[in-house]
């Protein structure tokens, strides 16, 4: 049967007052003006208590409580993060405490170790592609001699790398993730797919070597996983390889009893992507206490940005105790939103 065009009848539609209702976006939570020449601190405690901002709160407030309490914070790095030049950032956290433990893909390891070679890394593709010159810098070639030696020593590679940078003089080392890292007593890990890194054009190449030592080094991997327990973990720049390989070590982490609660999990990235939101932010964290987070962006702008909240938090907190004054409710919110889910960074 056919519907007749009839109006429907409002007349009976209930409201509310509006002081009722519970609503998202709060006037206390907007963005405060700031005037020229203000602190950092003051800046970061400007911006809106809501979604991107607030979130970026939550992030700094997991890593400096993980730090002070003892707990791991470990970071997973793709290439492209190294290619933004926020390795001297990562490095002063290193330094500091900041870093437990250091995942790169293969790429990753490549980028770095030619920063530390020659102070340059990122080939340009469009142009060394069609004459056949892509990825065959002798120099970067080298590094599957010391993936084979690694692997005849019984040792990862990421380990094998960052032992061999920090024994050269090599004149950017100090720009060096991996060698710092090595120098630092900090474990390093590489996490290799076959085929997909520049190094495995070149004859040196042994497969057999590149998986002997990567799968030593997912091993390594899963027993930094197996202490995040009230920890962080921190996915920057990876969209398949590092998502899946977390997801793994979680797994057989689990498999062995250990809870990991309070876990909390960040990826950080200029898309959201289904492997990082799904391996990293939700699935690790359900049911455990535990929190994911997604923050969206540049990594040449939210890792600095992060990196300089962290330390001026702590530096707050290393001064309320210095005063003996008790440690202040961070502002906005920060502690807000509920235990055990992905937020959904959402209104």
């Amino acid at each position: 049967m056919s519907f007749p065009y009839e109006e429907f009848d409002l007349s009976a539609v209930r409201t509310y007052p509006l002081a009722s209702r519970r609503s998202k976006a709060r006037a206390e939570d907007f963005a405060r003006p700031v005037a020229p020449g203000v602190s950092f601190a003051d800046w970061f405690a400007s911006l809106p208590a809501i979604l991107g901002a607030e979130d970026l709160r939550r992030v700094v407030a997991a890593v400096c409580d993980a730090r002070r309490r003892g707990a791991g914070i470990v970071w997973g790095l793709g290439a492209h993060v190294i290619k933004t030049g926020v390795s001297p950032v990562l490095i002063d956290l290193m330094r500091r405490g900041y870093v437990s433990a250091l995942a790169l893909n293969g790429a990753g390891i490549i980028h770095d170790f030619e920063v530390a070679l020659s102070g340059a890394t990122s080939e340009d593709v469009d142009e060394a592609l069609g004459p056949g010159r892509f990825g065959m810098a002798e120099e970067t070639g080298r590094l599957n001699d010391v993936i084979r030696e690694a692997s005849a020593a019984g040792r990862g590679l990421g380990q094998a790398v960052g032992e061999y940078l920090a024994g050269l003089p090599a004149p950017f080392a100090d720009q060096s993730l991996v060698a710092t890292a090595s120098r630092l007593g900090i474990p390093v890990t590489a996490h290799v797919a076959v085929g997909t890194d520049i190094i495995h054009m070149h004859p040196s190449a042994s497969g057999a070597a590149i998986g002997d030592t990567s799968l030593r080094d997912f091993r390594y991997f899963t027993g930094c996983v197996s202490r995040l327990e009230g920890g962080v973990y921190l996915n920057c720049g990876s969209a398949v390889v590092l998502p899946e390989v977390f997801l793994k070590a979680v797994a057989i982490v689990r498999n062995a009893g250990i809870a990991l609660t309070g876990l909390t999990t960040v990826n950080i990235d200029f898309l959201r992507m289904y492997r990082p939101q799904t391996n990293v932010v939700t699935r690790p964290v359900a049911g455990t206490g535990g929190r994911g987070i997604s923050l969206i962006g540049h990594h040449e702008l939210l890792i600095p940005l992060l990196a300089a909240a962290v330390l001026a938090r702590d530096a707050a907190h290393d001064a309320e105790d210095a005063a003996g004054a008790p440690a202040q409710t961070p502002p906005r919110g920060t502690e807000g939103g509920a235990a055990g889910t992905a937020d959904k960074g959402s209104l």
